[in-house]
């Protein structure tokens, strides 16, 4: 098994680079993300390396960060979703990105990936929302005397989530700034204090922008 290589790269072909390790190409194929980060022919990277075997062939997937590696394996662990289907979701959307999209619920950011259509979407949200409910909010983060932040999937911050979605914000968006709202107040928070201060977030971010 390899599970990481260090190299030069010789060549860049779409989706695929040939990383030359001590005078043996590897073949690797990576997402758009990590093509970026990777750097250009003749630039010396590093990738955290997947490898697929079957019967008709030996693939091997190469990551520009652990977490992407992790998230290739986590995606292509659901039905219908094949190692270029995951490969497309990664590359339109960074791991923090994927994770809120997935706790949110928005089907809309995983369609914009090729060959995921509602339906896979639909069913990657479904399976895969409690696997990273953990890691969407700060709810697993210690607060106060050792009591959870508020998870969005309470019904709290569902509630504050369907109000800011009311008022017109997209889903990713409104998730995010549930999800800072919910960090800031603690365990203890009001839904009228939760949704003041996710507004307030999304006030400043427009004012930013």
């Amino acid at each position: 098994m390899i599970g990481k290589l260090t190299g030069k790269i010789d060549s860049l072909h779409g989706s695929q680079m040939i990383l030359d390790v001590g005078g043996v190409g590897y073949l690797v194929a990576c997402s758009a993300h990590t093509l970026r980060l990777a750097g250009q022919i003749g630039d010396t990277t590093s990738l955290w390396t997947e490898m697929q075997v079957r019967e008709d062939a030996i693939s091997l997937f190469g990551f520009a960060e652990a977490v992407e590696r992790d998230w290739f394996r986590l995606l292509t662990n659901v039905q219908g979703v094949g190692a270029k289907s995951a490969l497309s979701v990664l590359g339109i959307l960074s791991p923090e990105r994927l994770v809120q999209a997935i706790a949110s619920g928005d089907k809309a950011a995983l369609t914009a990936a090729d060959g995921v259509g509602p339906k896979l979407a639909l069913r990657l949200v479904t399976e895969l929302k409690d696997k990273v409910a953990h890691m969407a909010l700060p709810a697993a983060l210690p607060q106060g005397k050792g009591k959870p932040a508020l998870s969005v999937v309470s019904s709290l911050a569902e509630d504050a989530l369907s109000a800011l979605l009311n008022l017109g914000y997209r889903r990713m968006e409104a998730f995010a700034a549930v999800s800072s709202a919910a960090a800031k107040l603690g365990p203890d928070a009001k839904l009228d204090a939760l949704i003041c201060t996710a507004l307030s977030d999304l006030s400043a971010r427009e004012g930013a922008a």
